[in-house]
């Protein structure tokens, strides 16, 4: 059965999390019922990326099988149907054993934080009103670059078999008063993007130094790890796959230039 490639991206306020959850509202939950009405079948996507409750994506994939034809309209049509807090990107077509979760090769996320009250990031960062030394972030930035153990900095309860990611970058910039960080890697485990960012913005306040740190990185306790910051700070924002595992079903259906 032919398979295909949706991408999509959504703001996760006031949803519990991408993934289908019993009695909660979730961004697979509302992209599967506009497939399902549209395609009239009982379609069940497979996601690339599981965001908790308020994560935002800049980019996400879902993949699924069907045998219905494939319209140029249907990005258009799911659209019309979805809320306005989700958009489908574009449809792909590949082949019938990729996945849109083990193919991907790296996956980017961001975290925006903003020093000043300003009601227009409410939900699309994390207000932190307090002085941080820009060299301690840039220097916990770089230690993270050089581990590729991160059980510190997964949730609890989280069924991995293994706890290595491999860092491709990690860095921060300030952009018009804004603090964002920017880290990509071959995999995440739960909660690690929120706890290395809670972490670090503990040691740039000097609540700690780079070398605790560095301590409890390599003591792989997730116990020592501050995972108190806002979802709402956190974006998905890109999904990489090796080329040309994914083409464009309608090149001019793609509702970005």
């Amino acid at each position: 059965m032919p398979r295909y490639f949706l991408e999509v991206m959504y703001k996760g306020t006031g949803y519990a999390g991408f993934q289908i959850q019993q009695n909660a509202v979730s961004i697979q939950g509302e992209i599967d019922n506009a497939l399902s009405v549209l395609l009239k079948s009982n379609m069940k996507t497979t996601g690339s990326s599981r965001t908790d409750a308020g994560v935002h994506a800049m980019q996400n994939y879902v993949h699924f099988d069907t045998a219905a034809e494939m319209t140029k309209d249907l990005v258009y049509k799911m659209n019309a149907i979805l809320s306005p807090d989700i958009a489908i990107v574009r449809i792909y077509r590949s082949s019938a054993d990729a996945h849109a979760r083990f193919d991907a090769v790296s996956r980017s996320y961001l975290y925006r934080i903003y020093h000043f009250k300003d009601p227009f990031l409410r939900d699309a960062g994390y207000y932190f009103p307090y002085p941080l030394q820009e060299s301690v972030l840039n220097e916990t930035a770089g230690i993270i670059k050089e581990y590729t153990d991160f059980m510190s900095f997964s949730k609890r309860n989280t069924q991995v078999r293994t706890f290595q990611c491999h860092i491709i970058q990690a860095r921060w910039e300030k952009v018009q008063g804004q603090y964002i960080f920017h880290i990509t890697a071959n995999r995440f485990l739960r909660g690690m993007v929120r706890g290395l960012v809670g972490t670090m913005l503990k040691t740039a306040r000097g609540k700690m130094t780079v070398e605790d740190f560095r301590r409890i990185i390599a003591a792989k306790n997730n116990r020592l790890a501050d995972f108190s910051v806002a979802p709402q700070g956190l974006f998905l924002a890109e999904i990489r796959y090796p080329e040309g595992l994914l083409i464009p079903l309608f090149e001019d259906s793609c509702i970005r230039s």
